[in-house]
């Protein structure tokens, strides 16, 4: 009897072990600029890098990250990965044609709930270019996941800021701040994505002041080199932070990573990943 009650109680304790650790597992959360696909990057080109993307993402095993530059058929490749489908419209039409901000989420982790694009721009709810830019159009997709392991929910932003105009890049920053809450409003937030500015500029300060930088706040020291933007160029100086992952303070970030992942002398894009492990408290 003694020995029986033994062995429900050590099964018990087991069972509830296994569902405490799968209720507070991590969200791989990060962020990725494909690059765009052009010819003229030789070598580097799209169609010589795309399986050593897919191989990056698999291995990594991300459960939710938001990319920037990619073109419809560029993401398409991406979710020949089974396990992810995406969300996100091009920047140009709202629909496929442009660059696209979108995100990638792991299926069997996150449930899709909601979903929805706005242009860094004074127009923010139509294809458009904003203040000093003259390249693009930039775009913002943002989704409303559960996850789930937990049943928690939370929201999730992938952006691209302007490249060229400086005030584009303070707007949006300021555009950014007040779409996360009128979006999200008190809900937890994760923002990603190529902001083209380096953490002293204006437009990060404003990130920062409404949600945490998972560089600064990480319970481990940050992995990796500062950089992440490297152009191809192996031997680039990695010093300027321009890719970032935001968090609210509803999020513990355990750890953080700038992933230098290569293949024979050739990098998957010229921006590293950005990878960090966050909980929700």
């Amino acid at each position: 009897m003694r020995h029986f009650l033994f062995l429900l109680l050590s099964g018990l304790f087991l069972n509830y072990t296994l569902k405490a650790q799968e209720v507070t597992k991590p969200l791989r959360v990060a962020t990725y600029n494909l690059r765009l696909n052009v010819a003229s990057d030789g070598q580097n080109a799209w169609p010589n890098r795309k399986e050593m993307v897919k191989n990056l993402v698999r291995y990594h095993n991300f459960d939710v990250f938001g990319t920037q530059e990619g073109f419809r058929g560029q993401l398409n490749d991406v979710a020949e990965l089974p396990e992810y489908t995406f969300v996100g419209h091009g920047r140009d039409d709202g629909k496929e044609a442009g660059e696209h901000s979108a995100i990638f989420y792991k299926k069997s982790r996150l449930k899709m709930l909601q979903t929805g694009d706005f242009w860094l721009s004074q127009t923010p709810d139509k294809p458009s270019k904003g203040w000093d830019a003259t390249c693009c159009n930039r775009i913002c997709t943002w989704a409303k996941f559960q996850d789930l392991k937990t049943k928690r929910e939370f929201y999730f932003f992938s952006v691209h800021f302007d490249h060229e105009g400086v005030k584009a890049r303070r707007q949006s920053g300021k555009l950014m701040a007040q779409k996360i809450q009128e979006i999200a409003k008190n809900a937890p937030v994760i923002c990603v994505g190529d902001f083209n500015s380096i953490p002293s500029t204006e437009q990060i300060k404003t990130m920062q002041a409404l949600l945490q930088d998972a560089f600064q706040v990480t319970k481990q020291p940050p992995y990796g080199p500062v950089g992440t933007f490297q152009g191809f160029k192996l031997d680039a100086p990695l010093q300027d932070r321009i890719d970032y992952v935001f968090v609210s303070k509803q999020f513990d970030v355990l750890d953080y990573a700038v992933l230098t992942d290569s293949m024979r002398g050739l990098y998957p894009s010229d921006h590293f990943t950005v990878l960090v492990n966050v909980v929700l408290k």
